[in-house]
């Protein structure tokens, strides 16, 4: 149910406010004085990046992937199209993604990628791009060139911050942070801070969801499974 392979050395890190000013560096140490679990989870849940949904959604869904990860793809493919559609166009859930990039370089380089994509505004359709493709030349760098080329992204600008590699911190960063929340393998989610590891089926979320809903008073998504 989740894809796995990182260096373990991670486990022992944690990053301080990096997500918040979208500058700084890692700290060293778990249990660092002054970085609390609940600092990372607000770094992750409103620092810069790309998000779904109302900022002022009663629940936060923090989303941490890697674009070679089969269960992740599944995830997109199967699972969030119905979250989007019944919580998070209604004001409920606001997503926000976060880079786990534990598969390789081709998964660094892709997130890289993203973020690059990010930076001209097409985050998601990027995303979803990334998602639909598979195969151990997918995430080249040509390829990658060729797909932001394709959603008609400015080519030179793309291709500029992809080739300085402008973003290797940020992922590098929140890779670190996702290890330092517990996070074991993709997809692992924050749901409201709280951690679950794996491409559940959509039902699974919507129980979870229509409780934390009821929990405040609110009506769950009130559409039929």
């Amino acid at each position: 149910m989740a894809c796995r392979r990182v260096s373990h050395t991670l486990v022992g890190f944690i990053a301080g406010s990096l997500l918040v000013a979208a500058a700084g560096t890692a700290l060293a140490g778990e249990g660092q004085e002054g970085v609390s679990r609940a600092d990372l989870v607000a770094a992750v849940e409103r620092g810069p990046g790309p998000t779904k949904g109302s900022a002022a959604a009663p629940i936060v869904i923090v989303e941490f992937s890697d674009f070679q990860c089969a269960y992740c793809r599944q995830f997109w493919r199967e699972t969030l199209p119905k979250i989007e559609e019944r919580y998070i166009r209604t004001g409920k859930v606001r997503f926000v993604y976060r880079h786990l990039a534990i598969l390789g370089e081709a998964s660094v380089q892709a997130a890289r990628a993203a973020s690059c994509a990010q930076d001209q505004g097409k985050f998601w359709e990027y995303h979803d791009t990334l998602f639909s493709k598979a195969g151990p030349l997918a995430f080249t760098a040509s390829r990658l060139k060729r797909y932001a080329a394709d959603l008609g992204l400015d080519r030179q600008a793309f291709a500029a911050c992809v080739d300085s590699k402008r973003y290797a911190q940020r992922v590098e960063t929140e890779t670190i942070i996702g290890r330092a929340l517990g996070a074991t393998g993709t997809p692992t989610f924050l749901i409201n801070g709280q951690l679950l590891i794996g491409a559940y089926p959509f039902e699974t979320f919507q129980e979870g969801l229509d409780s934390l809903l009821a929990a405040r008073g609110q009506a769950p998504s009130g559409l039929s499974k």
